[in-house]
Parts: C-alpha cells; sequence; structure tokens
C-alpha cells in the first residue's frame, strides 16, 4: 500500500526516569526511527508537565536534526496562539537553513496546558490567541514570503530565507480544522489518539478533500505492537483517555483525571470530567497494517504518525520496530516536502 509512517513522541517521564533521562530516550528513538525507514519524527509541545518534558519543540528539534542525517524532524506542534507567527517563521527558517528538506512546521491549536501556563505564556499579550486563524494565515504567508501589497507589514521578511521551505501542517481533531488547512492549502494531520470516533475523521477526510482534493492528509493515530496479539492486549490493559468537557462548549483530552479536574478548576467555567476506553490500535505487525490498509483506502489517508501509549520504553521501542516501514515491508509512499 501506498502511505508513509512516521513517529510522534513526547518524552515522557516513565519508569522514574528524569527530565534528562527523558528527553536523552526522545533523541535515541529518532535516532532508531531513522535505522528503521519512517519518513519523519515529530516532538510535542506540554507546559507545566510532571509527566512529559516536550515543552519546547523548536528547540528539541533543533538537537534532534544535528543527531540525525535523513529523517524529517519536526514539531508535533508548536501552539501557534501563544506565539508571534513571525518568530515562529524565524525559528524555523533557521532550522531549515541549517538542514535543507529535512524541516516539518506542524502547527497546533490546543493550548498544550493547563490554564495557568497559558496564562504565563500569554503574560502581557492583548489578544490571548483568540486569533487563530489570522496567525496561521499570517505564518504561512510569512513560510512562503508572499505579503499582499496591501498588507501594513509588506516588504517584511522572516529571514533567512532558505532554499527549501519548512514543510507546513496543521494538527487538529475536527472538520473544522480539515476545513481550514483545504482553504489554506496546506497539509493536515488528523489526531485520531485523541479523537477516535470514525465518523468525525470520515467526515474531517472529506471535508479536506473538497478543498484540496490533492493535498496531504495524515492520521496520528495510537497504535501499540507485540509478537502476538494476546500480549498487545494485555499490554493495552483497560487504558484510558481523560476528557475535560467545559461549559463553555470546548473539550480538552488530559493525561489523567486530577489534571482535567485541576485543568476544569482552573478555567474558572463550570465543567465535568469523563474517561473513556482508549482506542488503541493493537496486536501483531500483521493485524496492524491490516487495519492501516483498510483506513488507508478508505478515508485516502497519505500517511499515518503512529503514537504510542506510555508503557516500559522496551515495550514502546519494540511497538515502533515491529512496526516500522522496513519490518512491514511498505513501499513507502513520496512524503510532502
Amino acid at each position: 500500500m501506498s502511505y508513509s509512517l512516521g513517529i510522534l513522541d513526547q518524552s515522557p517521564l516513565i519508569e522514574d526516569a528524569t527530565n534528562e533521562q527523558a528527553l536523552q530516550h526522545t533523541v535515541a528513538l529518532a535516532q532508531k526511527a531513522e535505522q528503521l525507514g519512517y519518513t519523519r519524527f515529530w516532538v510535542s509541545e506540554h507546559h507545566n508537565s510532571e509527566t512529559l518534558a516536550g515543552a519546547s519543540p523548536e528547540v528539541l528539534v533543533s538537537y534532534l536534526l544535528a543527531k540525525t542525517t535523513s529523517i524529517r524532524i519536526g514539531s508535533g506542534g508548536v501552539m501557534l496562539q501563544h506565539y508571534s507567527p513571525y518568530k515562529v517563521a524565524e525559528n524555523f527558517h533557521v532550522l531549515a537553513s541549517l538542514e535543507p528538506g529535512r524541516v516539518d512546521l506542524g502547527i497546533g491549536k490546543a493550548p498544550g496546558g493547563l490554564p495557568l501556563s497559558t496564562k504565563a505564556l500569554q503574560y502581557g499579550t492583548l489578544n490571548n490567541g483568540e486569533d487563530f486563524e489570522e496567525r496561521l494565515t499570517f505564518l504561512q504567508r510569512l513560510i512562503a514570503n508572499t505579503l499582499p501589497v496591501e498588507h501594513e507589514l509588506n516588504g517584511l521578511q522572516a529571514t533567512p530565507l532558505p532554499k527549501i521551505k519548512p514543510s507546513l501542517f496543521l494538527l487538529g481533531a475536527s472538520p473544522k480544522s480539515a476545513e481550514l488547512a483545504g482553504k489554506l492549502g496546506i497539509a493536515f494531520v488528523f489526531a485520531r489518539f485523541i479523537n477516535s470516533d470514525n465518523d468525525v475523521l470520515n467526515e474531517a477526510a472529506k471535508t479536506y478533500r473538497t478543498h484540496l482534493p490533492n493535498g496531504h492528509f495524515a492520521v496520528s493515530i495510537a497504535t501499540l505492537a507485540a509478537p502476538t496479539k494476546e500480549e498487545a492486549q494485555a499490554l493495552v490493559g483497560e487504558q484510558k483517555i481523560t476528557k475535560v468537557h467545559l461549559a463553555s462548549g470546548r473539550s480538552l483530552t488530559l493525561q489523567s483525571v486530577e489534571l482535567a479536574e485541576k485543568f476544569g478548576q482552573e478555567s474558572g467555567e463550570a465543567f465535568t470530567v469523563q474517561q473513556y476506553d482508549a482506542d488503541i490500535l493493537f496486536g501483531t505487525p500483521k493485524d496492524i497494517k491490516a487495519t492501516l490498509d483498510a483506513f488507508h483506502k478508505q478515508y485516502q489517508i497519505d500517511e499515518f504518525i503512529l503514537h504510542t501509549p506510555v508503557l516500559k520504553a522496551f515495550e514502546r521501542q519494540r511497538s515502533f520496530e515491529l512496526l516500522s516501514p522496513v519490518n512491514l515491508h511498505l513501499q513507502q509512499k513520496e512524503a510532502v516536502s
């Protein structure tokens, strides 16, 4: 089947690892992913977290680029509501100038933390990140160096201008996000490990293709492979995902009930917390490949970015090894660049 595979890593603190050890595990996993034939390796952004060490993807991306030679490295993603699009463009232009053709800029809409850290990130700003679409459009134009003549900042450039621009992706878990990516003409990644409703996935895929028939549609999916289906099922166990539902209508996925309740309390809104069975694609490599093949055909998916739930370091790495393009004998689809 013609699709590519990537990895999303959040630098989890597992098995009593320190922050330093968790980040070095991410470095080692990126190097292993390169050896195993994965197309790209992404790192995430989470703030004020006691369970995840990945707070600054642009810094970690630069280090990973220096520690690898060929695999694409990127953010999954930079939470644009907190930052100046101009500075984000400059950061990734520097990276793309240092490592031409290897840099991905994934942009996320989520806060990446609890309301307290969001307040800290936006401290002193006026709009509090509420103009996301405007920020993303501005960032896209800065990357493409195509600010319109009538723009108040016409003539501005996010230097240095790299010969090969970083690839721009929008991350989301709804048809609305898919529509925005399609309208802007950029690649889209549906976060199925956050929203595993296949009806929503189907609508997002159709919406994206309506606006951008030949665009790059990817899905980040929770997977866990083991030598036998029985072992994989035992490892998955009764894992749950936790969501906090705010009175304003927003819903966010957190790592635990405690964090979800803390988010609700810090939000200042009425809220409810619910747990759901985690929809993790588990089994042998053959089992999982069959499902990926079916998803690829049904939803016209160009790429799967694998996200493995937090287990022991050995079990996570083994899963990525078992699902590697080399091990699955995949004829890789040419990746977006």
